[in-house]
């Protein structure tokens, strides 16, 4: 099991775990393979806590830090407009669909005195650099990028700090930039992964990525959950796996316990792609939230970061008020997963998990050898 990837990154098992919950990141690098912190849900100061946590409890092994800065989005052409300057470009009727869908499901307004959310978090440039330069200062081994190819200077200031750098893809052509802007892993994202993900699917996506940037390692990432999807992936020409989804439903993930009980519930059915988060195409849960974005008297979702923009207070009553056990607020509250959720059935250790994949690739493989015998 053990590949290139596995000997530059100095780990045992070529399995990324992203999570946005440090104690999952720090359960799978224990475990043999290379948790890697989602940094978009943090403010700065938030991201330093965290890591400095897992700085404390990784025993010393290798972990990364997954950042957002977008290659194309409203206000970079300013220069990358700030929170309040982007406030004017919301449009009127956005802020009243919004009011009238929390009225209409009972959902109160927050408290005076509760912080609102830090609005933008790194859905630009700056407030995403913000990040990298907080990630760059804690031993992380790797960085990772979403939404178009990182920055030159990022590039360049990782590889002097020995940090390698990945960047999500959901096609070959961006495969192919990738390799040109110098990133060292590229991850093929399919159209059944969870969050921001393109069309084609990773049956598919993962062997043209692989020609496209060979001999640069690639790592499989949509629809992977077990050992047999691995081995699948392995045999596409992949160096090894990058799952989210499959954390969700682990002792040591964050999730609400109406988020948990959704996920388990859940049938590979039972996931769209929808705008109504980001501007951009993310895979989540059906709920009345995606259901009331997709009405066709409702208006459209915003580009990049606007939508984020106009619906963040919006999403933190939601769950404010699910956590207060309003079913109304539940049923609103935007849960992000890939299709891989159907398998996602009980609740178990990080560790478990992890030992569960290698167990199963393992026998999956030699099943594979017998049946060539």
């Amino acid at each position: 099991m053990r590949t290139p990837i596995c000997e530059s990154l100095g780990i045992e098992y070529p399995i990324f775990a992203f999570s946005h919950c440090r104690d999952v990141v720090a359960a799978v690098s224990k475990a043999g393979g290379m948790g890697i912190l989602g940094a978009l849900v943090y403010t700065p100061d938030e991201l330093e806590r965290e890591l400095t946590w897992i700085d404390n409890n990784v025993d010393g092994k290798p972990y990364g830090v997954d950042v957002v800065i977008p290659a194309a989005y409203v206000g970079k052409d300013q220069g990358g407009l700030d929170e309040i300057d982007l406030e004017q470009y919301i449009p009127e009727e956005h802020k009243q669909f919004l009011e009238q869908l929390l009225e209409k499901h009972n959902i109160p307004p927050l408290p005076e005195d509760l912080p609102r959310h830090a609005g933008l978090l790194s859905w630009s440039d700056n407030m995403g650099r913000a990040l990298v330069d907080i990630a760059m200062n804690h031993p992380i081994k790797l960085i990772a990028n979403a939404l178009g190819p990182p920055p030159a200077d990022v590039i360049e200031r990782a590889h002097g700090l020995g940090i390698q750098v990945a960047a999500l893809v959901g096609r070959a052509d961006q495969a192919a930039k990738q390799k040109t802007a110098g990133v060292d892993i590229i991850v093929a994202a399919g159209y059944e992964a969870g969050g921001h993900t393109g069309e084609v699917s990773t049956m598919v996506l993962v062997p043209e990525v692989v020609d496209a940037v060979a001999p640069k390692p690639v790592l499989a990432a949509g629809g992977i959950g077990s050992g047999r999807q691995m081995a699948a992936a392995m045999a596409l020409g992949a160096q090894g796996v990058w799952m989210g989804s499959v954390w969700l439903a682990t002792t040591e993930a964050d999730s609400e316990p109406t988020v948990t009980e959704r996920l388990l519930a859940a049938t590979s059915n039972d996931t769209v792609r929808s705008r109504s988060i980001t501007g951009k195409p993310a895979r989540m849960l059906r709920s009345g939230w995606t259901e009331a974005w997709d009405d066709p008297e409702t208006p459209n979702p915003l580009p990049m970061p606007l939508q984020f923009l106009a619906t963040s207070e919006a999403e933190q009553r939601i769950r404010r008020a699910a956590l207060g056990g309003s079913p109304d607020a539940a049923e609103l509250t935007v849960t992000v997963t890939g299709q891989i959720v159907g398998s996602m059935n009980q609740v178990r250790p990080a560790r478990q998990v992890f030992s569960n994949i290698i167990d199963e690739y393992l026998d999956t493989v030699e099943r594979m050898a017998q049946q060539m015998e």
